[in-house]
Formats: C-alpha cells, sequence, structure tokens
C-alpha cells in the first residue's frame, strides 16, 4: 500500500469513528428531557431584555473596569520586577506568586466577605469589589507578560534614548512601554477574555436585581423556573462576548506576532 492509499485510509478510520461516537449520542441521548431541561423557548424568551440591557452590560462594565485596573497595576508590578532595588523585586515577586497560585474564587471571597469582617463598618460598594477582585485576579498574569515584553524590546533602544538626554525614566515610558505594549497585545487580549469569564464569580457576592451579572441573572432564573435553560441562554452572552474577542486575539497575533521585538514591522 502506498503512502497516499495509507494516508487516505487513515483519514476514513478518523472519520468512521467520529460518526460511530455522534451516532451513539444521537440514539442514546433522552432528547426530548434535554430539550425541556435545556432548550425551552418560553424561559429563554423570558428572560429578553434584562439578560441584555442589564447583565450582559453589567459583565461588560465590570471586566472593563477590572481589566483596566488590572493594567495599571501589572504596568506598576512589572517596573517593580526589573527594578534595580531588591525590596521592589522580592514584593512584586511576593504579589505576583500569591495571586497567581489563588483561585479565582478565593479571592472574591476575600474581597466580598473577608474585608468587611476585618474592617467593621468599611463595606466597598459592589461593583467597586468586583472591579478590585478582577483586577487582582488579572494583574498577577499580566504582570509578567508586560515584564517578558520590556525585556523583548532591545536594550539597543534604551541605550540610544538615553544617549539622546532622555533619563531613564522616560526612556522606559516613551520608548520602552510603546514597544512593549505592541508586543504583548495578543496576551493581554486573551487575559481580557479570561478575566470576563471570571466575572461570573460575581455571582457569590449577591447583588440587587439592576447589579446582576449574567451569571447571577442566571441562578436567579433557574429558581424562578426551575429549569437549566437561562445556563444556554448566558453561554450564548458568554461566546457573543468572547469569540470577537478571540478573533481579535487572532488578528493582533498575524499582525504583530512574527514581528521581531522592537523589530520594524
Amino acid at each position: 500500500m502506498s503512502k497516499r492509499q495509507k494516508a487516505k485510509l487513515s483519514r476514513g478510520i478518523q472519520y468512521g469513528i467520529l460518526i460511530v461516537i455522534a451516532a451513539v449520542i444521537a440514539f442514546v441521548a433522552d432528547w426530548p428531557t434535554l430539550v425541556d431541561t435545556f432548550g425551552r423557548l418560553d424561559v429563554a424568551i423570558g428572560m429578553f431584555p434584562d439578560v441584555i440591557t442589564k447583565s450582559l452590560k453589567n459583565t461588560v462594565v465590570f471586566t472593563f473596569l477590572g481589566f483596566v485596573l488590572g493594567l495599571i497595576i501589572a504596568i506598576v508590578l512589572a517596573l517593580m520586577r526589573l527594578s534595580s532595588v531588591g525590596v521592589y523585586r522580592w514584593l512584586a515577586f511576593v504579589y505576583i506568586e500569591f495571586f497567581r497560585g489563588l483561585p479565582a474564587l478565593v479571592v472574591f471571597l476575600v474581597m466580598g466577605f473577608g474585608l468587611p469582617v476585618a474592617f467593621p463598618g468599611f463595606a466597598l460598594p459592589q461593583l467597586i469589589t468586583i472591579m478590585i477582585a478582577l483586577a487582582l485576579v488579572g494583574s498577577a498574569y499580566m504582570a509578567e507578560t508586560i515584564r517578558a515584553g520590556i525585556q523583548a524590546v532591545p536594550k539597543g533602544q534604551v541605550e540610544a534614548a538615553r544617549s539622546l538626554g532622555m533619563s531613564s525614566t522616560r526612556a522606559m515610558i516613551t520608548i520602552v512601554l510603546p514597544q512593549a505594549m505592541r508586543i504583548i497585545l495578543p496576551p493581554l487580549t486573551n487575559e481580557l477574555i479570561l478575566l470576563t469569564k471570571d466575572s461570573s464569580l460575581a455571582y457569590i457576592l449577591g447583588s440587587s436585581v439592576d447589579g446582576r451579572e449574567l451569571a447571577a441573572l442566571a441562578r436567579a432564573e433557574i429558581v424562578n423556573t426551575a429549569n437549566l435553560t437561562p445556563f444556554i441562554v448566558i453561554a450564548v452572552c458568554y461566546l457573543v462576548i468572547t469569540i470577537p474577542l478571540s478573533y481579535l486575539s487572532r488578528v493582533l497575533e498575524r499582525k504583530y506576532g512574527s514581528a521581531e521585538p522592537g523589530g520594524k514591522q
């Protein structure tokens, strides 16, 4: 048998396996119960327009604010990691390793229930609590990404800036950081997608009807209707957010990913 025939036979076997698996699922699954549990149209319609005008909007706002605050913290942490002062490097290292090692759920629980216990009478608004929790979770990962981006900028760029009379701070702000941000745009977009999904943990903090994000709305609807269709509705809403972001990430990777760090595009 020739190589071409073997490859053709291999593809045929793989397609056959997929067809058999699909057929088994189609015949074994209890479709009427499945549709009644996850696909009731009346339950899905009952979630509109609040699922869009309130919950989807809240999810986007929580994620965006958490990402912006996390990015600011991450830039500071990345500069601390690259500092010549050992204390700054160690503080940033401890912060990054601490929050990268914690589940996002634990961070939300501490922010929502731990801080009010530790500081009686001091309670942050829900929006601020969620924003800080997301920022703490995301900043630890973004800091390492930004640090790698800064280190990818050739040292000759900094030396050239210093030879022109720029201070190290001005060289970092005007020369290094813009080039580093261009390099790390794709991984930062991926981090935004992860934060979008992590924002679903905000439901454990409780909220008013107007303050519910997608997961909180789904939980309330499931309790009211005794049906799991809301899970499918919010899953579609999350995909509406994350699929365009994934496409944007791929576009940025194609645009910047193949370029040499700090090099000409």
